[in-house]
């Protein structure tokens, strides 16, 4: 239905409730001629008789109480998405995916990426295998792999590294237990580590990086971890050497379309800016 079939729908509605050309015009500001063309042009487009005119005014036709309903349902629609509508948040979101590790260390500052002066609201995500900002799944990412292809820009920012860790509760020996994260939810490196060169070791797995945090530190076992995870942790200490074999550089990635958007280019330039701040962190010498 067209803008104008359903602005005479509306007039319908006056007419048919005022009983005539002249209340509706009192409500609707339109002069009574305007408004009675409008209603024949009506009738025409719909192929049915809508009123029964006389010098006591517009009485509806058979057809007009039909199609009094219809509109009637039609207004009581309008009027609930009108509400629905004023309901909903105004201010755009910027959606932020990362993997786990990363995902808990924004939020530990998402004070800093939206502050309350801010004029746009945050998602935090988890970035699934395969994550492709071409198609908007996200509005920035922070991933281990620089994308190769799609329409994106990418920024490369802090180095991240990893060690092994026990619970500071347990003594430092070769017959602590290990901790693995489940081989199906495995992807990287570092999370397949452990099965691969430790696996006669595993007394325990887990689906969860917080839980398997939680583990670790409960003493349930080693586990392997990043750096910036494990050392701020007092209650786990470092084991051994940072596993240089896991070592690998952070990417700041946006759709290149989206990037120039005020608030995603503003989370963008601060977490930049946190990240950085934060570098001696990420590679394990604070």
């Amino acid at each position: 239905m067209t803008d104008s079939a359903w602005d005479d729908l509306k007039l319908f509605l006056h007419v048919a409730g005022e009983g005539g050309l002249s209340g509706a015009s009192l409500r609707t500001g339109l002069s009574a001629p305007t408004i009675g063309r409008r209603m024949f042009a009506l009738e025409r487009g719909l192929g049915r008789a809508l009123f029964v005119r006389s010098q006591q005014g517009y009485r509806l036709a058979h057809d007009g109480e039909i199609l009094l309903e219809h509109v009637k349902s039609m207004q009581k629609a309008a009027e609930n998405i009108a509400d629905w509508h004023r309901g909903a948040f105004t201010q755009p979101i910027v959606s932020i995916a990362s993997d786990p590790w990363i995902a808990g260390f924004v939020a530990d500052h998402v004070g800093e990426v939206r502050t309350h002066d801010d004029a746009y609201r945050i998602c935090c995500k988890a970035a699934r295998p395969g994550l492709d900002l071409t198609f908007r799944e996200a509005d920035v990412a922070l991933v281990r792999d620089r994308p190769e292809t799609g329409n994106v820009a990418v920024q490369r920012s802090v180095g991240v590294r990893y060690a092994a860790y026990r619970a500071v509760s347990l003594f430092e020996g070769n017959d602590i237990r290990w901790i693995s994260m489940s081989t199906d939810i495995s992807f990287t490196p570092a999370e397949k580590w452990v099965f691969q060169n430790r696996e006669s070791q595993i007394y325990t797995w887990t689906s969860g990086h917080d839980l398997y945090h939680r583990l670790v530190r409960q003493g349930a076992g080693r586990g392997v971890m990043p750096v910036f995870v494990g050392d701020a942790d007092p209650e786990l200490v470092r084991e051994d050497e940072i596993i240089s074999e896991l070592d690998h550089d952070l990417w700041i990635v946006a759709n290149d379309d989206d990037r120039h958007r005020v608030e995603v280019r503003t989370v963008i330039d601060r977490l930049a800016d946190i990240l950085k701040r934060n570098e001696r962190c990420f590679a394990g010498v604070d």
